[in-house]
């Protein structure tokens, strides 16, 4: 090894994307995350694919899960995750579901036609998780589930009001919880997506942090990028695609512009400073998924990323109130 490398467990140094009012901490110290630049700005803690495992997440304003919540949509799995989720200390939590939160897809009766595949006999109850995820100890919680809906809500008492829409359907793979195909059906489930500030889906954008490990495929929802100019949230996080975990920050042109083009890291001094004002139109785009996958899953030293460390730390998005 040579004199100047630290070793294989050396804490990784911050990383992080900034503009004018928007600050992203894809890597941090988790005893010591960095604050929020005033109390003008409003922090969001994102995550996803936890699988019924627990992650450990910072504190913040704003707690968002882009679906996958369980391994296999057992009673189990939810009630794991639920009691770890009513015991965060964030104001406001917003879920959703994803692919693998099987028992929550009852549109034309899919669990009930398909549960077997995965649960044998043993079907689960749909009652007793829907109460789970929505009765009173999770509203008391904070919890808010969104499935094709929208919420208003005050992050901070007397705060400004924040909008949010959730949606847990991915394209077609291998018919999973929430499948769509793509083309026609993809075209009409975008088109009910409303403008709001924060999106959360659980299918990434095509061509942004989609890209698989084998295959090196984007396969993320084409629909959903076609869509995403006309929306233009100040906020999506979705997950699904565990190996491209990460964030990009994009500004929007205005009508008649080239297409608007990510950011740079705030590591290139030159460029992060010539970053545009406070009035463009800027879309944070975040893969919060926390299962390690691909490559930077396996420790540069050997051995694998433990579960929800560097880099698939929880990903924190401060942004600012009055933008």
């Amino acid at each position: 090894m040579p004199a100047h490398s630290p070793p294989d467990d050396a804490p990784r140094p911050p990383r992080s994307l900034r503009s004018p009012t928007a600050v992203v901490h894809l890597e941090y110290d988790s005893t010591s995350p960095p604050p929020p630049p005033s109390p003008e700005w409003t922090r969001f803690v994102c995550i996803s694919d936890t699988h019924s495992r627990m992650v450990h997440v910072p504190p913040g304003d704003v707690l968002l899960h882009s679906g996958d919540l369980t391994a296999m949509g057992t009673y189990a799995d939810f009630q794991r995750t639920m009691d770890w989720l009513c015991d965060l200390p964030h104001r406001t939590k917003i879920i959703i579901a994803g692919n693998h939160d099987l028992p929550l897809d009852y549109h034309d009766d899919w669990y009930v036609k398909n549960y077997d595949r995965w649960h044998g006999v043993s079907k689960q109850s749909i009652g007793l998780i829907q109460d789970l995820i929505q009765g009173r100890r999770a509203a008391k919680s904070g919890i808010v589930y969104l499935e094709d809906d929208h919420y208003e809500f005050c992050a901070k008492p007397d705060g400004r009001k924040w909008t949010v829409y959730g949606s847990p359907w991915s394209p077609y793979f291998h018919n999973w919880a929430f499948n769509y195909q793509r083309g026609e059906e993809a075209e009409k489930l975008m088109a009910a997506v409303p403008k709001t500030d924060i999106l959360l889906t659980h299918t990434p954008p095509h061509d942004i942090l989609d890209k698989t490990t084998v295959g090196n495929e984007h396969v993320g929802c084409e629909a959903l990028a076609a869509r995403l100019p006309a929306l233009r949230p100040r906020l999506h996080v979705f997950g699904h695609i565990h190996e491209d975990h990460g964030a990009v920050l994009r500004e929007w042109p205005a009508p008649g512009s080239p297409s608007g083009a990510p950011l740079p890291d705030e590591g290139d001094a030159v460029a992060a400073g010539a970053a545009s004002s406070r009035d463009a139109e800027q879309t944070v785009f975040v893969n919060a998924a926390n299962w390690p996958m691909g490559p930077r899953a396996c420790r540069p030293g050997g051995g694998r990323v433990q579960f929800g460390e560097a880099p698939f730390q929880p990903v924190i998005v401060d942004l600012l109130d009055d933008a």
